[in-house]
């Protein structure tokens, strides 16, 4: 089986990434982050995840991200709640880790070299999301390219490295439905960002209302459990 390493955070998106990746037949080795991050009961969900979806192994790489600070998921500043769809697609919100994607593929590029893998997956969306920067088609176009120029690998041409992105066109109701198909346990998830210390999900984050709203419009019961 070809090896790919797949990013997985825990959440809807990269749980369906890899259950992809799975269905077309690679041997994945699941990267995630412990980056200090608010919502750190995320690694629990990816763990599970990881197990659920059959990855051949589950890193998880220590990163401290809160020594920069600069986000409401790394520092000591306010989650958004209650916002509108209109006002979560517009900007570039406070909960976006500054070059976040960028370190994460950059680490993920440097184990897929190491594992002779020519396929990164990852599940970023360019539809439903946070208007954060990093999960645009021309950000991961741009990383593919550098990516091919700064490893052995790419430069010998022993492979070529591509960075997958089976969910950047898909609205969140289209990956419900996908996850759905493939079979993802969608209670294994964690999508929220402000978590109570039972991790509860918050309901009213940018990210618990696009769950919210990907599950209504794929006419399916989101399973995660919410703070009363």
């Amino acid at each position: 089986m070809p090896r790919a390493v797949c990013l997985v955070s825990g959440g809807l998106d990269s749980a369906v990434c890899l259950a992809v990746a799975r269905k077309e037949g690679y041997d994945c080795h699941a990267l995630s982050f412990d980056y200090g991050q608010r919502h750190r009961i995320e690694l629990e969900a990816a763990r599970r995840v990881s197990t659920h979806l059959g990855a051949s192994e589950h890193l998880v790489m220590p990163l401290n991200l809160r020594a920069f600070g600069g986000s409401a998921l790394t520092a000591e500043l306010t989650v958004p709640k209650g916002r509108s769809h209109d006002d979560i697609s517009t900007g570039i919100p406070v909960t976006y880790v500054p070059a976040r994607n960028t370190i994460f593929l950059s680490l993920a590029i440097a184990w897929a070299e190491v594992l002779a893998a020519e396929n990164i997956f990852i599940g970023v969306n360019a539809i439903d999301y946070s208007g954060y920067p990093d999960c645009r088609p021309e950000f991961i176009a741009a990383f593919e390219e550098m990516a091919n120029l700064a490893t052995k690998a790419g430069v010998e041409g022993a492979t070529t490295l591509r960075i997958r992105t089976p969910l950047i066109k898909k609205t969140k109701s289209e990956i419900v439905r996908m996850g759905h198909e493939l079979g993802v346990d969608f209670s294994l998830t964690h999508s929220c960002y402000d978590p109570d210390s039972e991790g509860r999900a918050c309901g009213e984050c940018d990210s618990c209302l696009l769950r919210r709203r990907g599950f209504a419009e794929a006419g399916l019961p989101d399973p995660a459990v919410h703070q009363p």
